[in-house]
């Protein structure tokens, strides 16, 4: 244990600077106005896309029953009903 005493004032300042930081940073970012906020959103959300970019369509997802279903390959074995006990 006295082979990490070496760490205390290290530790001590990460953790002053930490508090010291997000103190001084509390009252920093403000409020904004509602509509303000959306007026902005409506204006980024206007805007084109920066040339090389291209909207497309999200691909058709398969809605997952969350059960594994083999494929049937047809019809079943030749010999027999097309169940299996197994």
């Amino acid at each position: 244990m006295e082979i990490l005493l070496w760490l205390v004032p290290s530790v001590l300042v990460t953790l002053a600077a930490m508090l010291w930081v997000s103190w001084s940073s509390r009252d920093g970012r403000g409020e904004v106005d509602r509509d303000v906020a959306v007026e902005r959103l409506g204006k980024a959300l206007a805007k084109d896309l920066p040339a090389g970019t291209r909207r497309t369509a999200t691909p058709a997802r398969d809605r997952s029953t969350g059960i594994a279903v083999r494929p049937s390959h047809g019809s079943g074995p030749a010999g027999g009903s097309g169940r299996r006990a197994s």
